[in-house]
Formats: C-alpha cells, structure tokens, sequence
C-alpha cells in the first residue's frame, strides 16, 4: 500500500501559549510520517515512564468499570487530537472552539471528576461500614467503623498516596486489581442469582421494557457513560502511542466491560425482578456472608479508581494556572489540596443521590 503523503502539525507560536497559560510549554507533536494510524500526541522523553498496553487497557477498564461504559468516540477524540497536534482534552477544545470553548470545558473536566472523587467516598465508606459491622462482637456504633472515620483512614492510606504519583501508568497494577475484584464481585452475583433467585417471587411487570418513570434513568445513565476526561492520559502513557494501538485497546476494553456490565445487570434483575434497587447489594440481607465479602471487594474497587479522577482534575489545574507543568512541591500541594477538599465535603454529605444529581445537572446545563 502507498504511504500517504508527509504533512506537518503548525503549532501556536511558543510565546502565545504561555501566555494565555493552558498549553504545555514543549512541542508535543513531531513530524508525522502518516497520519491515519501513525500519529504521536506526545514526545519522546526520557525520564517519562511508559507502560504497556496491558497495563494501560487494565487503567481504561477500571475507569469505565469505575463510572460506566464508554463508546467510540474515545477514538474520535484521540484522531482529533493527532490531527489538530494536541496532547490534552482542554488543548484540542481550544483548537476548535477558541478560548471560550476552552474554558466551558475546564470547568466541567474539572468538575465532572471532582464530583465523582466525592461519590467514590460516599460510596467507600457507606458500603464498608456495613461490612465492618459484620464482624463478630463489633459495636455497630463503634466510631472505627464509622463511614467518616473509613472515609478519612481510606483517603490517607490509600487514595493521597495512590494520587500522589505523577504518571498514571503506575496505577496500571492497580487497575488490574481492581478489575480482577470486579470479576469476583461479578460470579458472587451470578452464584446468589443461580441460588437465590428461584426462591424469590417474580413481579407481574418485570419484563416490561420501559416504564414512565425511564427518563429518570437517563441523568444516571448519562453520567455512568462517561470516561473521556482522561483519554488523553491513558493515551500518553502508552509506550509509542498511535491511533491504531490505541483504537485496539479500546476495543477490547469495552468489550471487556459490555461482558461485566451486561452480566451484572442481567444476573441482578433476573434475581430481584421488580425489586431491585438501584444499589444491587441493598436487595441481599445483611447476614449473607458471600454478598458481604463481595462489598468489601466493591469498596476496595471504589478506593482503587478513586485516583483515576484525581488525575483528571490536576491536569485540569495545571494546564489552567500553571501552563501544563507543575513542579514536584505544588504537585503534592495541588494533589493535597483538591483531594482534602473532596473528603471534607464526602464528610458533610451523606447522601449519594445529592451529589449524582449534582453532575446530572451539570451535564443537563
């Protein structure tokens, strides 16, 4: 086949993009020699890990199993990248729609995580204060089990240290993790289907295919199917990232999380029929030792994706203040600082559906 013909990405002067302070400071695009399946967002540096395509499928899976399933436009986005000569959402924003495109999605790039960290918590630490409670001579209102206290002892141990690295390919591990503990999470839930479900009567309505109240769904459905704001991320810690590897490992990962979604959903209706609720593991009685070990496993996964988000919103912060680099002391301050002010407000807030509906109305406007 005949290569197509050499073209060369313009980028904005040097001087223009520090100075409106939302681009990184070094050419990121260099001479491509094809431009359908052959084009580098990022350049080549040498004290800049890289992580294999294993590693960063496993980080993409973990964040759509973390938030939803994503689509083909994660592709899209990617082309557009490579053919505007951007590295960053907010950069390839601000190449087609000027700066006031640019900073709508700062805004909501920055919020649509930060609202997620919040939820990660609420979820964190009223799924495993339930599992606590569980164990055997355990004051139910011991302060230790407490949704606040987990909340805060998960933050410190887990998801500031977690968040504190600089290259998301060091979360590749622990996204593997987390996917392998939602497989388990997923045959404890086929295991009940198959032996609880034939015990628990079915409604007169269960295979009604939609029912007034469907839309509803739709503000939940909107936020769970997005994983975009951190594309560019996983994108930019593949070892020679090009359109077409790329375009392969988000293939199989959604292929990946369409099994594990589909199969949650069916095994979990197909038990509760008309009474399931939102959160599967409410419809399971609090003494079932399996269901337990499984929320432990899902509040384990909630913590483990929790740094997927972070990631987002201090890139968003750096490309914003601090034209796309921040330097090793306001790493740690900005990673500090956004992740104490989402536990705080984690801890104020108790009830998840405020803050879903929060974003939901962020991404209505």
């Amino acid at each position: 086949m005949r290569a197509g013909p050499r073209r060369q990405h313009l980028l904005p002067p040097q001087d223009n993009r520090a100075a409106m302070g939302y681009q990184r400071q070094d050419p990121v695009i260099p001479p491509q020699r094809d431009l359908d399946d052959r084009e580098t967002l990022v350049s080549e540096h040498e004290h800049k890990e890289k992580t294999c395509q294993s590693a960063a499928l496993f980080n993409v899976v973990n964040s759509i199993i973390g938030s939803g399933i994503i689509d083909f436009s994660l592709i899209l986005l990617i082309k557009g990248g490579a053919l505007s000569g951007t590295d960053t959402y907010q950069s390839l924003v601000n190449k087609t729609f000027g700066f006031p495109g640019y900073i709508l999605l700062s805004v909501l790039q920055f919020l649509y995580p930060f609202i997620a960290m919040i939820s990660y918590n609420i979820i964190a630490g009223d799924t495993l204060s339930k599992v606590f409670q569980r164990i055997p001579g355990v004051d139910p209102e011991n302060v230790f089990i407490g949704r606040h206290f987990i909340i805060g002892l998960s933050t410190v141990t887990f998801t500031l240290p977690l968040s504190l690295y600089r290259n998301i390919a060091k979360l590749g591990k622990v996204s593997l993790i987390s996917t392998g503990l939602t497989t388990l999470i997923l045959g404890i839930v086929m295991a009940r289907a198959i032996s609880l479900g034939p015990h628990i009567p079915k409604t007169e309505d269960a295979w009604v295919f939609a029912k007034p109240n469907a839309i509803q769904a739709v503000g939940v459905m909107s936020f769970a199917f997005i994983c975009h704001h951190n594309s560019f991320l996983v994108y930019s810690s593949l070892e020679e990232p090009t359109v077409a590897k790329w375009s392969r490992l988000i293939h199989m990962s959604i292929v990946i999380s369409v099994f594990i979604c589909i199969f949650f959903a069916t095994c979990g209706y197909l038990t509760f029929t008309g009474f399931t609720q939102g959160d599967l593991f409410e419809n399971y009685c609090r003494n079932d030792d399996l269901v337990t070990f499984g929320r432990f496993c899902y509040g384990v996964t909630v913590i483990l994706t929790y740094p997927m988000e972070c990631f987002v919103t201090r890139e968003v912060i750096a490309n914003v203040f601090f034209g796309g680099n921040l330097s090793s002391v306001f790493h740690i301050v900005v990673t500090v600082m956004v992740i104490t002010v989402a536990t705080l407000v984690s801890l104020l807030i108790d009830c998840l559906g405020i803050v879903l509906e929060l974003n939901q109305y962020k991404e209505r406007k």
